[in-house]
């Protein structure tokens, strides 16, 4: 294992309350971290959107009600179906993926538990079921966290993991953003590695790199951005995947597919983005998404970040038709943007493969498209 830069920047450290060296990044700052374009509005005045929910009665159940709507987009998750010969992805709610690829099992910021709250008795609470728990998955061996927020980070979920992995044959790995690698050891995590923007983490035959994302941090009240936020790229020899964590539109996003190498398969949010006036500095809403997946040039994107909490304004049902109706404006279809159920998975045919078979109607051959991937790397 090593740990290095994508690009010149200092070594990974923890995060103090005052930092020394403030100018060592453009995103760092005395006391912890801002965004790419801080010029853009993250939030805004909290009390007026509670007050404004609370009079319009927002979010409104979903169409057929809760329990249909749990019955349509859920399912038990079948691990069997993990084939090395491609990987293979498992949408396990809200932003929770399971990638199998390498012979190797990668999981996203795992959020298992009942509740996205730091109370078992209050806060948001999960709509649909949890399709799994922390017994029931394979033996992971990475997991990578894009930032702190309840629903992305789960004390329960990650000791569970933090456990589960003394028993392993291959201890379980994590992978998190510059200033929450103390708290997870403090979670009995003996494995952490964190990164900072644009530096890259190598693990067997998988490179990590820590990307950036247009988002903020906070777990209570005085310790907001102290701690770094980021999405992540996981590539192998022949695969690459993208996942936002939680992210604003930024026009720097293109720019990870150009630094990173060409993406196979996106996990991009969908949800959590009403209303607009107080989210988009924050969540992109389906139809940036859809925009963000061409900007990437994404083979396949999957959808994100919908149907476990209410988290904003738009009902649960809500991402999925606002998504289906951006893709058609986009001449796109859901075999280019995935909508899965929770529980759901899929297989990622090899690139090389599918390029292949692209060249044989006409397309750009697999020596060109190897060329033009290997450049970006």
């Amino acid at each position: 294992m090593r740990v290095k830069s994508a690009t010149t920047c200092r070594p990974a450290s923890s995060v103090r309350r005052r930092n020394p060296e403030v100018k060592a990044a453009a995103h760092h700052t005395e006391t912890g971290f801002q965004n790419p374009d801080p010029g853009l509005r993250i939030a805004g005045d909290f009390w007026r959107w509670q007050r404004e929910r609370r009079r319009s009665g927002v979010p409104h159940p979903p169409a057929l009600g809760y329990e249909a709507f749990a019955a349509q987009w859920s399912q038990k998750p079948d691990f069997t179906l993990a084939d090395d010969a491609a990987p293979r992805v498992w949408w396990l709610g809200h932003a929770c993926v399971l990638l199998r690829v390498d012979g190797l099992w990668v999981i996203t910021d795992p959020v298992l538990s009942r509740r996205a709250s730091p109370l078992s008795f209050a806060g948001p609470s999960r709509k649909v079921r949890c399709v799994v728990d922390v017994a029931a998955l394979p033996a992971i061996d990475v997991v990578l966290i894009s930032h702190n927020h309840y629903d992305h980070l789960d004390s329960a979920t990650v000791r569970a993991l933090a456990r589960r992995s003394q028993s392993q044959a291959r201890a379980t790995r994590f992978l998190v953003p510059l200033g929450l690698a103390s708290k997870l050891r403090g979670w009995g995590c003996a494995d952490v590695h964190e990164l900072d923007w644009w530096q890259r983490h190598e693990h067997a035959s998988l490179s990590f790199d820590c990307v950036p994302a247009q988002h903020w941090s906070a777990r209570g009240l005085f310790d907001r951005n102290r701690t770094l936020w980021c999405g992540w790229t996981v590539r192998s020899r022949r695969f690459g995947f993208y996942f936002a964590g939680d992210t604003g539109y930024w026009s720097g996003l293109a720019e990870i597919a150009k630094r990173t190498g060409a993406i196979d398969l996106a996990a991009l949010p969908i949800g959590a983005y009403a209303p607009r006036w107080f989210m988009q500095g924050q969540h992109i809403d389906p139809q940036q998404a859809v925009q963000l997946h061409r900007e990437l040039g994404a083979r396949h994107s999957l959808a994100i970040h919908w149907g476990s909490f209410e988290l904003a304004d738009d009902a649960l049902d809500e991402p999925p038709q606002q998504l289906q109706a951006a893709l058609a404006a986009a001449g796109l279809n859901q075999r280019d943007f995935w909508l899965l159920r929770q529980g759901e998975s899929r297989a990622i045919q090899d690139y090389r493969t599918a390029i292949d078979e692209q060249h044989r109607h006409g397309l750009p051959s697999t020596n060109q498209r190897e060329s033009s991937f290997n450049s970006r790397q």
